[in-house]
């Protein structure tokens, strides 16, 4: 079983190609809102670059004022029109993505929830439960912020320094260069400055909370450090650690007072440098003096996000941190009949209640895994179709057990036990009702779309839709206004819109013309697909791909696996009833 890793803290993931496709299986709940989602992603942009076009109207209104009066009422009402369409874009993109967060997370939530309440005793006899909730609630808390806020600021800083350089070198190329050899190199100090600070921050944190344990552990043992007389002891180690505290907090107020004087050398003196250049250009009547406006607006734009860049990337870390500690708790195995056997014959002995002295079934062993194809094979009069009538309980064994999923068959009741059950016999019984009341059957509470999408399934609607009254057509006392082939379809159909745990096929195929086989054969490997499934027949195209073979003889399995095992047995019963089905010399009925 998988060991995921728990923690209190989300831990920060490095932004990798492996993580991005862990972070990709989350869109299985993203993906029922993905039309909101790129709503609010069109909104962002939008949002985004009305934001860039505010700095360029502002420095042509500045020139306006020197240049040409009369334009300056119709650049404001531009102004405020970009601001009224950027509050409606913001609104928007906040809207749609609050959104599709609050109900894609309820879905991963709810999911985390199922698979949690399904995992083995003993995963929880590992995990503490207050690890469990704090990933329920913390990761899912960490994922949240990311769809509402990080991944929009993310998208929108890098909209801004692409678009505002773009901006700057159309405006100015010189200047732009300039300002590019300056402003990034004080950004990124300043973002190293405050990543060492926040350092020293959770160092003070830690290192307070330890000091903080030394005086509970002693204060609650007082009487234990009296009668040890450790009083002098305890008292040196706490004043140790306030000695640390104190030692980190100086460190991180050097760090802060070096940050504070760099912000006013560096990052003004940048502004100022920019400026004093922008200024020797409209000196030289190289650059308006609007221009040189909005270029310092959008280089403070530029900055801004570069800044923080740093924060945004961090948070992202963080979500890729709790998507792995998501995703490895989601890996955990539930608790499936991977140990329990879905249905296991225990030394099974059976005989009619009319015959009682004709034992059918004699000390019968066989297990069938969750998930498998198991065929059974047989003579006629082996007691395959016994099988079924045990499964049912329409008889129960006189000796041995049937075990459903490791419980006793006897002590499920009737109505849960065959409704986990799906059964397609060789003589279907149909109900001399409209077909679409037949397939309805297996799940009367279906809806239309349901029954529809089932039969389809089965290969039944092609012929279900040709009829005048499609499938209200009445299909007359045990369905004898259709063939064969046709009336098995309907059965297939009704067991697929049933979903059972345990399908059972007894001769689904064995009465049929080659063609319908082939139709019907095609809709029970659909149905049977991902599903236990006992399937009981003669015809070798049935039985030659299954998992696992059984074949049964005078009430016993005589011998099980694969077709190619049994085959490989030069004088197996397997491989010599297969020989003489080849030379055509067994019967189809049982």
């Amino acid at each position: 079983m998988a060991k995921a890793q728990f923690g209190n803290k989300t831990p920060k993931k490095p932004i990798s190609w492996a993580a991005l496709k862990q972070m990709s299986r989350m869109y299985v709940h993203v993906k029922p809102y993905r039309t909101e989602f790129l709503i609010g992603l069109l909104m962002l942009l939008l949002s985004s670059g009305s934001n860039l076009a505010f700095p360029k109207y502002l420095g042509e209104l500045v020139d306006a004022a020197q240049t040409k009066p009369s334009d300056i009422d119709g650049i404001a009402l531009t102004l405020g029109g970009i601001l009224l369409a950027q509050s409606i874009f913001s609104f928007g993109r906040i809207f749609f993505f609050e959104r599709v967060a609050q109900r894609s997370l309820a879905s991963l939530r709810s999911a985390m929830y199922s698979h949690l309440i399904s995992l083995p005793l003993p995963f929880f006899h590992e995990k503490r439960i207050g690890e469990l909730t704090n990933r329920l609630q913390s990761d899912i808390g960490v994922l949240q912020e990311t769809f509402t806020s990080t991944l929009a600021e993310f998208i929108r800083q890098i909209v801004i320094i692409v678009g505002g350089i773009a901006l700057l070198v159309y405006q100015s190329p010189s200047l732009t260069g300039f300002m590019l050899m300056v402003l990034p190199l004080v950004v990124l100090l300043a973002v190293f400055f405050g990543g060492r600070i926040r350092k020293y921050a959770k160092e003070v944190q830690t290192a307070s909370a330890e000091s903080n344990t030394i005086v509970d552990e002693t204060l609650s043992a007082a009487a234990t450090v009296k009668a040890y007389t450790q009083e002098r002891f305890e008292k040196t180690r706490y004043r140790a650690a306030l000695d640390r505290v104190a030692e980190l907090g100086i460190r991180g107020g050097i760090l802060r007072g070096g940050f504070s004087s760099f912000i006013i050398l560096g990052l003004f003196g940048s502004l100022v440098a920019v400026v004093w250049k922008g200024a020797s250009l409209i000196a030289t009547g190289e650059m308006a003096s609007g221009q040189l406006f909005s270029f310092v607006i959008y280089s403070g734009f530029i900055g801004g996000s570069v800044g923080g860049l740093a924060d945004v990337y961090s948070r992202l870390q963080r979500a890729m941190g709790a998507t792995e500690a998501i995703m490895a708790m989601l890996d955990e195995q539930p608790a499936t009949s991977s140990q329990q056997p879905a249905v296991a014959f225990r030394d099974l002995h059976f005989a009619y209640p009319t015959r009682p002295d004709v034992p059918v079934l004699r000390g019968l062993n066989l297990e069938v895994q969750e998930g498998q194809q198991c065929a059974l094979v047989g003579a006629s009069g082996a007691g395959k179709s016994t099988v079924v009538q045990l499964l049912y309980r329409f008889h129960d064994p006189q000796q041995g057990q049937l075990l459903i999923r490791g419980q006793d068959a006897r002590d499920w009741s009737l109505e849960e036990l065959r409704g986990r059950m799906a059964w397609v016999p060789q003589d279907v019984a149909l109900f001399g009702r409209s077909i679409l009341d037949n397939i309805r059957y297996g799940r009367p509470e279906a809806s239309d779309e349901e029954v529809r999408r089932s039969a389809e399934d089965a290969n039944a609607w092609e012929f279900i839709e040709r009829f005048p009254d499609g499938w209200n057509t009445q299909v007359g006392e045990r369905g004898v206004q259709l063939s064969g082939g046709q009336r098995q379809r309907i059965a297939i159909a009704r067991a697929m819109l049933r979903d059972p745990k345990l399908l059972v096929l007894d001769e689904a195929t064995s009465s049929l013309d080659p063609e319908s086989e082939g139709l019907v054969q095609g809709a029970l490997e659909k149905l049977m697909r991902g599903r236990t499934s006992l399937v009981i027949a003669h015809r070798l195209s049935t039985v030659r791909h299954a998992d696992l073979i059984a074949f049964l003889h005078e009430g016993q399995i005589a011998e099980v696996g694969s077709h190619e095992e049994l085959m490989a047995r030069s004088k197996g019963r397997y491989r010599a009833y297969v020989t003489k089905q080849w030379n055509g010399n067994l019967t189809s009925q049982e």
